[in-house]
């Protein structure tokens, strides 16, 4: 049996890539360049999934256990990470389980901003319950509002060194799960009524793929699963999140940091992080003419205001969404979930 050490296990259950996954990847790699041995740990064998190859594909270490409480319970017995931090409502709940049984220090990362279908959110219940059980952080105040004692630190991004200085390329793009609460379906409608304003493209897989492809494959350029939009972006002049429901996305931080500006409904934390305008612009939820009249917007900018919706991407990434400050924020509720000295902690509390 090993000795402790500082031996962090990142704790999920993974196939696709979306949010949570790619949140995984960042903090995985911000943690191991600040000297931490940090470890993405999968609950079960999926195979050869889009997530794994994410992890694989940045160079990060994973483990994959056999699925199930006592394959975890065993696993956590034989390697004693000194801190196990989970990420979805199955790892929450199986992970706090273990982590008290074995006395680990437990710290849960809350992402989700809407509750699923029946047996999920009977899940998400239970994960939210279970909150008393860990250090818990969420990465955005209304998700905060639903779990005991949260951290609030919103989702991170490392950003590239220069942004580009080329135009803004006349290309829309959807990122994410094509499932209805990231609204693929409202994008392509909205493609089809912006015919001729730009090129539509959609990068993701999901349960409603099918049936969109079918509909409007003369109208959106369908590119499927991407394991990492690094190479992308470059290629994309606007990202349009049209969700119906969102915790802190990945893909419009990700965005910005790249100098690509963000067409977003007023959902989650979005208002927060696009400031109408400037780096992008918002709209209600399922408006989609609000979204086509903003979409002719940003393509009548000039060279001059396309310069400086990039500089202002960047400037409001660098500003809040830092890797460096939201770092320091986890390192806090790490120390804090050992036991360990640490500065003030700024915490929401719920009724919960």
């Amino acid at each position: 049996m090993r000795e402790p050490g500082d031996l962090v296990w990142l704790l999920l259950d993974a196939r696709g890539v979306g949010g949570i996954e790619t949140h995984v990847a960042a903090l995985c790699a911000a943690l191991r360049r600040r000297g931490t041995d940090a470890r993405v740990v999968l609950l079960s064998d999926h195979g050869d999934t889009p997530a794994l190859s994410l992890f694989r594909a940045r160079g990060l270490p994973v483990r994959i256990l056999e699925g199930g409480l006592l394959a975890l319970y065993r696993a956590v017995r034989a390697q004693r990470p000194s801190l196990v931090h989970t990420h979805g409502y199955k790892a929450g709940v199986l992970g706090r389980i273990v982590a008290a049984l074995t006395r680990t220090p437990c710290v849960s990362t809350h992402h989700a901003g809407e509750r699923g279908a029946f047996p999920v959110n009977i899940y998400q219940r239970l994960d939210e319950e279970l909150s008393r059980w860990s250090m818990n952080i969420a990465v955005n105040a209304q998700i905060a509002s639903r779990v005991r004692d949260a951290v609030v630190i919103p989702n991170f991004v490392a950003a590239p060194d220069l942004l580009p200085h080329d135009d803004l390329p006349r290309v829309v793009a959807f990122v994410g799960r094509l499932s209805i609460e990231k609204g693929p379906d409202l994008f392509c409608n909205i493609a089809r009524q912006c015919a001729g304003l730009a090129t539509f493209r959609m990068y993701g897989d999901g349960p409603m793929a099918a049936r969109l492809r079918e509909d409007y494959g003369d109208r959106v350029d369908f590119r499927g699963h991407v394991a990492d939009m690094e190479s992308v972006w470059s290629e994309v002049g606007l990202l349009l999140m049209p969700s119906r429901a969102e915790g802190l996305p990945m893909a419009c931080l990700e965005a910005m940091a790249h100098g690509v500006p963000v067409l977003a409904a007023r959902v989650g934390a979005l208002p927060e992080v696009i400031e109408h305008g400037r780096s992008g612009w918002l709209f209600e939820a399922c408006e989609i003419d609000d979204a086509c009249s903003l979409i002719g917007e940003w393509a009548r900018l000039d060279c001059a205001a396309q310069q400086a919706v990039r500089k202002a991407c960047g400037a409001r990434v660098a500003s809040g969404y830092s890797e460096d400050a939201a770092l320091e924020a986890v390192e806090r509720v790490y120390a804090a979930a050992r036991g360990l000295p640490s500065s003030t902690i700024t915490v929401q509390s719920s009724a919960g």
